[in-house]
C-alpha cells in the first residue's frame, strides 16, 4: 500500500542541509540551466549524507508542444532533461503513476520497494525495484504560483530505505528547491511566450527592455513578404475546420524554409507571412539574400510534394507568392501606450510587400528587387520593369531562373 504522508514540514533546516542551503542561496539561485541546477544540488545533498540514488523534477509548463519538462539524475551520471509532450497526461506513462497520484492528491507519497509490490503497482515503480531501488518517496512542491505544482521523486538503494530523518530532510530540500523552480518556471514561461507570439530575435529584444513605445533601432535586412493564392476562395469552398488545418500545414511548410535558412517570421497576416534575414553587416549581405533564395526553393519544393498528396486526394494545389527585398528599415515598438506591436517599417517593407502582390500578375511563385539581384551571388533572370503600388517609377524585377 502506499503510504500517503502529511505536507507539514518545519522551517528549521538539519544541520547536514546548511552547506546545500549555503549553495542554493549563492550560486545555486543563478543557475539558468535547469539540468545543471539539479546537478549541483544533487551532489551537495549526496554529499551532505542524504542516500539519493535516482531523483525526478517534473515542471509543467507553458508551450506549444510541451506540457511540462521532466529531469532525471542517477547517482554516478549526469542529469538528463526529457521532455513531456502534450498527451503525455493520457498515456500509460502517467495514468496511475506516483506523480499523477501526487498531482491528484497534492500530497506526498511513499511506497517500500524491498518486499512485494502491490498489484498493479505503476511500471515506473516495477523498473526501480528492478534496478536495486529500495524506497521511493515524491511530493509536490510549493510554489506561490497557480497551477499545477512541480512534483520532485526521490528513490534511494539503501537497505532499509530512507530514515525518518531522511524523509524530513527530503521534504526540507523540495522546500529549499521552491524558489529556484519558480524563477525557472517563470523565466521559461516568458521566453517560451515571445519566442512563440514574437519569434527569438525579437523575443530577446523585449525581454532585453526593449519595450517602450517608440524604441526601436534601424537595421539592414533582407525583407520577406509571402501569400497564399485564392484564400478568399479557399474560404468559401472550405468549412472553418478544413481551412485551418489547411493554412497550420502551409504555415508551417513557410516556417520550416525561413527557420532552416536564417529567416525569422515577424508576424502572420491571415494566410500571408512578413519575415526578415537580419544583414547587420554589409559584408554578409550575399550570404543573407542567397539563404532567402535558398528558402523560397525550400518553400516551392515542399509546396509541389504537399500538392502530389493533395492531387491523391482530389483536392486543389495550392499557389504562393514570394517578394524579396532589402535595404534599411526601423525595427521597433509602435502602438497605443499599453498595446504595442513589434515590427518593421520602411520603404524597403513596403516594397518586399508589393512585389509579393506582383508575383500573381506576371505567374511566378517569386519576384526580388534589383537591389535584392544586385547583392545575391545567385543569378536571376529578369523580367523588365513594372510599376509598383506607391512607386513613383517603373521597377525592374527579377526571378528564379528555373
Amino acid at each position: 500500500m502506499a503510504e500517503l504522508v502529511s505536507p507539514h514540514t518545519s522551517i528549521i533546516c538539519s544541520t547536514r542541509l546548511r552547506p546545500v542551503l549555503d549553495w542554493l542561496l549563492s550560486e545555486g539561485r543563478l543557475e539558468q540551466n535547469l539540468s545543471r541546477f539539479v546537478d549541483g544540488l544533487m551532489s551537495r545533498a549526496t554529499a551532505a549524507g542524504l542516500p539519493i540514488w535516482r531523483f525526478y523534477i517534473g515542471l509543467q509548463l507553458v508551450h506549444p508542444q510541451m506540457v511540462a519538462t521532466g529531469v532525471l539524475w542517477k547517482q554516478g551520471s549526469v542529469s538528463e532533461e526529457i521532455p513531456r509532450l502534450h498527451g503525455i497526461m493520457n498515456s500509460p506513462a502517467y495514468i496511475g503513476s506516483p506523480m499523477q497520484a501526487v498531482r491528484l492528491r497534492n500530497d506526498a507519497v511513499r511506497h517500500g520497494l524491498e518486499g512485494d509490490l502491490e498489484e498493479g503497482a505503476h511500471t515506473v515503480l516495477r523498473e526501480l525495484k528492478e534496478g536495486g531501488g529500495t524506497d521511493y518517496f515524491a511530493l509536490p512542491m510549493r510554489l506561490g504560483r497557480q497551477g499545477s505544482a512541480p512534483v520532485a521523486s526521490f528513490a534511494t538503494d539503501r537497505p532499509g530505505g530512507f530514515s525518518d530523518e531522511d524523509v524530513s530532510d527530503i521534504r526540507h530540500l523540495v522546500d529549499l528547491m521552491g524558489s529556484v523552480a519558480e524563477i525557472f518556471i517563470y523565466r521559461n514561461i516568458a521566453e517560451t511566450v515571445t519566442d512563440t507570439y514574437l519569434g527569438h530575435i525579437v523575443g530577446e529584444q523585449i525581454l532585453g527592455g526593449l519595450i517602450k513605445r517608440g524604441d526601436g533601432k534601424e537595421i539592414n535586412a533582407v525583407l520577406w513578404f509571402s501569400d497564399l493564392r485564392d484564400f478568399t476562395g479557399l474560404n468559401e469552398r472550405m468549412s472553418s475546420v478544413e481551412l485551418l488545418d489547411l493554412l497550420n500545414n502551409y504555415l508551417q511548410l513557410v516556417g520550416d524554409a525561413l527557420k532552416a535558412h536564417g529567416g525569422e517570421i515577424l508576424k502572420f497576416i491571415g494566410d500571408g507571412v512578413m519575415a526578415y534575414f537580419p544583414a547587420d553587416d554589409a559584408l554578409f549581405l550575399p550570404v543573407v539574400t542567397n539563404n532567402a533564395i535558398a528558402a523560397a526553393r525550400r518553400l516551392i519544393g515542399d509546396v509541389e510534394a504537399a500538392n502530389e498528396a493533395r492531387a491523391a486526394g482530389g483536392a486543389d494545389p495550392l499557389r504562393f507568392g514570394v517578394g524579396l527585398h532589402v535595404g534599411p528599415v526601423t525595427f521597433g515598438n509602435i502602438g497605443t501606450e499599453d498595446r504595442l506591436d513589434f515590427t518593421v517599417i520602411g520603404p524597403a517593407v513596403n516594397r518586399a510587400s508589393r512585389l509579393e502582390g506582383l508575383t500573381k500578375q506576371l505567374g511566378v511563385p517569386v519576384l526580388a528587387s534589383a537591389e535584392f539581384n544586385t547583392v545575391s551571388t545567385v543569378p536571376m533572370k529578369s523580367l523588365g520593369k513594372h510599376p509598383l503600388r506607391g512607386v513613383p517609377d517603373p521597377v525592374e524585377v527579377f526571378t528564379l531562373p528555373d
